[in-house]
């Protein structure tokens, strides 16, 4: 797994590095494109919405969302990262730290439309992803929603069928979503998938409106 050095040293070259496995439809960024589009699109249905990103990154989908007017927070391990987004946003609210710990001190104190994560809670062993899910549910504003855009599967028989297949480029400090095992935490979870190794989770707060 990287740590935040090893973040900060791939900072500069994150965007073509996904690009090329994407434009290939391959493991591990197959779909990474139209998740974002799609979660793009969820966002900017709902006016002047309040957006956390957890694991910004150097602000691909952030920096379309503050353009359009969304109030942008965000959390991210690498200050190189947090450099890159800054200067695409300068307006935004970044914080360092590592979210597997929580969030930092500044974001609690906050409540949000929509929290989410694009291919950065695999980073977390599946009982860190719970705690987290249940911490963001609490910053929801009323009828608020998380979404997660990432590596993830319906069930486990499709991650192992997918991990035999990419075997010898398979990341196995990587922890990827199942959808039908978070949903013995959160039964209301809805797993959108969009190939063969991707999809957009959805957890919503109550009374979501858009």
């Amino acid at each position: 797994m990287l740590n935040s050095k090893g973040f900060d040293l791939w900072a500069d070259d994150y965007d073509k590095s996904v690009g090329l496995s994407e434009e290939e439809n391959r493991y591990p960024f197959a779909g990474y494109k139209k998740i974002l589009g799609d979660i793009y699109k969820i966002i900017m249905e709902k006016s002047d919405a309040v957006v956390l990103d957890l694991g910004f990154g150097t602000g691909t989908l952030t920096t379309k969302l503050y353009k359009n007017g969304c109030t942008i927070y965000g959390q991210d391990f690498s200050s190189r990262m947090i450099e890159l987004a800054y200067e695409k946003m300068p307006g935004a609210h970044l914080y360092q730290g590592d979210f597997s710990k929580g969030l930092a001190e500044k974001l609690k104190q906050e409540s949000f439309d929509f929290i989410i994560a694009t291919y950065s809670i695999h980073h977390l062993a599946d009982a860190q992803k719970v705690v987290l899910l249940k911490d963001l549910l609490a910053h929801l504003k009323d009828g608020g929603k998380i979404l997660i855009g990432d590596v993830a599967f319906s069930n486990r028989k499709a991650l192992d069928q997918c991990k035999k297949e990419y075997a010898d480029e398979w990341d196995n400090d990587e922890i990827y979503c199942v959808a039908d095992e978070l949903r013995t935490e959160f039964p209301n979870l809805i797993f959108e998938k969009r190939t063969f190794c991707s999809g957009i989770l959805i957890l919503a707060g109550e009374n979501f409106v858009l």
